[in-house]
């Protein structure tokens, strides 16, 4: 039988942070982000919802299986394909889809995750409370700005401005996340509501390869505590680890993601993105009561 889970654990009360209501890190339980993709773009069709309907009742399936945060995103962010929309039909794929949830009444906090002040603004204003921006505050030069208007809660990723061939993965992201973090203070973001993410799947060097690069990251994630605020990670059916599988298409790599996220809890992740709730929910507590008894 499994031991209680306060015996012989170590468990650590710094760096917590309020996304929507929902205290992340210092001590608080691993939260899930479930994921819901309106944009057909996405490279993971199996979390792509196209009507009111169908991202409603998305959202309560996600939220009964455990997810504590429900991420809608209007325009694919990712770095490998040719995604780019207009910003009319972002917002308007936003807009339909936060407000959806918002007057469901789903129990849980919305995040929007754009990197369009725009869009942002126009999901605040009918129901979310979180922007997660994988711009890291630096693909929109008014987005730190709409964060601080609106109060709202906010997630940068690891956005590095400088050449990063041949650079330390950990080293990079801990420099971009400072500057991210710089930006939130000169804006007057309230530190208490911003929660970082190492961009796993987003920095694509040659050198080291970048499946080598997010694997470094995982590896070496409690280093990220020196900047002293939770960490989100996002490694959901991400194409690392097809490079470490062989698993080419996003429909196969639950398995993986679920490996990496209970290493990546294990090594400190105060909360994860997931496509796959409940199975995630699973992996989470598992990784999460292992670090448990770390020295």
């Amino acid at each position: 039988m499994l031991r209680p889970v306060t015996e012989d654990r170590v468990v650590s009360t710094e760096w917590v942070a309020d996304l929507g209501g929902v205290k992340v890190g210092g001590g608080n339980p691993v939260r899930v982000m479930g994921v819901i993709n309106v944009s057909p773009e996405s490279f993971y069709k199996g979390s792509v919802r196209t009507s009111p309907e169908e991202v409603i009742e998305e959202a309560l399936k996600q939220v009964r299986e455990g997810a504590d945060i429900i991420d809608v995103g209007a325009k694919s962010t990712a770095p490998y394909l040719e995604t780019d929309i207009p910003v009319e039909e972002e917002v308007r794929r936003a807009v339909e889809a936060v407000k959806a949830l918002a007057h469901a009444g789903i129990g849980v906090p919305i995040s929007i995750d754009t990197t369009r002040s725009e869009v942002a603004e126009a999901a605040l204003k009918v129901g979310a409370s979180i922007v997660n921006d994988v711009s890291g505050l630096k693909g929109d030069p008014k987005m730190a700005s709409v964060v601080r208007e609106y109060g709202a809660s906010l997630i940068v990723a690891a956005k590095p401005t400088r050449d990063v061939e041949g650079a330390d993965p950990v080293r990079a992201v801990v420099g971009a996340l400072e500057e991210s973090l710089r930006i939130c203070a000169e804006a007057d973001i309230d530190p208490r509501k911003v929660v970082i993410d190492p961009a796993i799947g987003f920095i694509r060097p040659a050198n080291p390869p970048w499946y080598v690069w997010d694997s470094r990251i995982l590896a070496r994630l409690g280093e990220l505590s020196v900047l002293k605020r939770p960490v989100l990670v996002g490694v959901s059916r991400k194409s690392f680890l097809r490079e470490i599988t062989g698993r080419v298409k996003a429909e196969e790599r639950l398995s993986a993601s679920l490996a990496a996220t209970a290493i990546a809890v294990f090594n400190g992740a105060d909360a994860v993105r997931t496509h796959d709730v409940k199975e995630t929910v699973d992996a989470v507590r598992v990784g999460e009561y292992l670090r448990g008894f770390k020295a």
